[in-house]
């Protein structure tokens, strides 16, 4: 198993009530999300769990342009993955943070 860390500066604070929200199932090519709103409103931490090795730049792009699109700013994320896809990944953190941004 691979294990992945990331941290990001974020301009904001991603926005909502909810204090967690979890997504997804770990199965044949999917992913679970773990969002935890836990820190500093301009830090996002992400730590990522894969039995694939060798995809750690397509994973750094992935978050990177998701940080981008949604300032996930004061969360922490875990992903469990099953060898999902990019745009599964980006699907299911941007669902995961629309989940974040309801109300508790």
């Amino acid at each position: 198993m691979d294990r992945l860390q990331f941290s990001h500066e974020t301009p904001r604070a991603l926005g909502g009530g909810r204090d967690q929200a979890i997504l997804g199932v770990v199965a044949s090519g999917n992913l679970e999300v773990l969002m935890e709103r836990v820190l500093e409103p301009d830090r996002c931490e992400i730590e990522i769990t894969t039995p694939l090795g060798g995809y750690d730049a397509v994973w750094e792009a992935v978050i990177a342009d998701f940080v981008e699109r949604a300032a996930p700013g004061g969360v922490r994320i875990s992903i469990n993955d099953g060898g999902a896809q990019p745009d599964t990944v980006m699907l299911r953190l941007l669902q995961a943070a629309r989940m974040m941004e309801g109300q508790s």
